[in-house]
C-alpha cells in the first residue's frame, strides 16, 4: 500500500487560542491592576501620599532586617544541616534536638522568649547590661534561630537527594569526607534546594512584620504608630498591604527568573 507524503509528517499538537487564554497569567494581570489602583491613588490623594511616605520610612528597616537575618540563617541552617545528616550520634541527636525544639513552639512566642528571656540572660553571662543588645538586633537574632532551624531541615533533604554513589566516587579519587562534601555534595545539594530557599526568603519578608511586637520601626510598627494618631485605618493598612505585595512579587519573579536561567544552563 502507498504510503502518502503527508503521512511522514508528524502531527503538531494544535493550539488554539483557548489553550493561550488558558496558560496567560491573568493572576500577575489581577494582582498588578490591583497595585496599580492603589498607587493612582496615592499619586492623586494627599492623603494616600502622607500615609505612603511616613509608611516608606519603616522599609529600609524592614529590608535590613530580612536581608541580614536570612544571610545569617543560611549559616545557621546549613550547619544544623550538616548535622542533621552527620554519621556521629552525638552531633545528629543535638541537631535534631534544636530543629524539633524551634519548630513545635510558635514563631511569635519564640519572638518573644529569645528577645526577652535569652538575650538578657547571655548578656547577664558575659556581665553586659539589659540594654546592651537594640531591639533590632534582638528581632535579627530570634529570625535568625528561628528560620536556621527550617534552612537546616531544607539543606538536609537537598543533601539526601544526592545519590549515595557521588560520595563514593569522591572518596574513591582520594577525597575526604569533608572535601567531598564540600567540592561535590554541597553544589548540588543547594542548586537543587534553590526554589526551596527562594520561597524561605519571601516568608522572612513577610515575617519580619512580627518583630514589630518589639518596637523595632519596621513598616508594620510605622504603619500602627501612624493609624493611632491619624484614624486612618484603612487607608494605611491598604498601603501597608501595598508595600508587602509588591516587594514579594518582585521577589517572586526574580527567583522565578534565575530558576529558568538555571534550567537553561543546566
Amino acid at each position: 500500500m502507498a504510503i502518502e507524503h503527508d503521512q511522514l509528517i508528524p502531527s503538531r499538537p494544535t493550539v488554539t487560542w483557548r489553550t493561550g487564554l488558558a496558560q496567560f497569567p491573568w493572576w500577575l494581570v489581577i494582582i498588578l491592576t490591583i497595585i496599580s489602583i492603589m498607587v493612582l491613588r496615592i499619586i492623586f490623594d494627599p492623603i494616600h501620599r502622607d500615609i505612603f511616605i511616613t509608611i516608606s520610612q519603616g522599609l529600609g528597616v524592614t529590608l535590613y532586617v530580612t536581608v541580614v537575618s536570612f544571610s545569617l540563617s543560611l549559616v545557621l541552617g546549613l550547619i544544623l544541616g550538616l548535622g542533621r545528616v552527620a554519621k556521629n550520634p552525638i552531633l545528629r541527636n543535638l541537631a535534631i534536638t534544636y530543629i524539633e525544639f524551634i519548630r513545635g513552639v510558635p514563631m511569635l512566642v519564640l519572638i518573644f522568649t529569645i528577645s526577652f528571656a535569652v538575650v538578657p540572660l547571655v548578656a547577664r553571662t558575659f556581665g553586659l547590661p539589659n540594654n546592651a543588645v537594640s531591639l533590632t538586633t534582638r528581632a535579627i537574632i530570634a529570625l535568625v534561630l528561628i528560620y536556621g532551624a527550617y534552612i537546616a531541615e531544607i539543606f538536609r533533604a537537598g543533601i539526601e537527594s544526592i545519590g549515595r554513589g557521588q560520595m563514593e566516587a569522591a572518596r574513591s579519587l582520594g577525597m575526604s569526607h569533608v572535601q567531598a562534601m564540600r567540592y561535590v555534595i554541597l553544589p548540588q545539594a543547594v542548586r537543587n534546594v534553590l526554589p526551596a530557599l527562594g520561597n524561605d526568603l519571601i516568608a522572612m519578608l513577610k515575617d519580619s512584620s512580627l518583630v514589630s511586637v518589639l518596637g523595632v520601626r519596621e513598616m508594620t510598627q510605622v504603619a500602627r504608630l501612624s493609624v493611632s494618631t491619624s484614624f486612618r485605618y484603612e487607608e494605611t493598612y491598604f498601603i501597608l498591604t501595598l508595600f508587602y505585595l509588591s516587594l514579594t512579587l518582585v521577589l517572586s519573579l526574580l527567583l522565578q527568573l534565575l530558576q529558568r536561567r538555571m534550567r537553561a544552563k543546566g
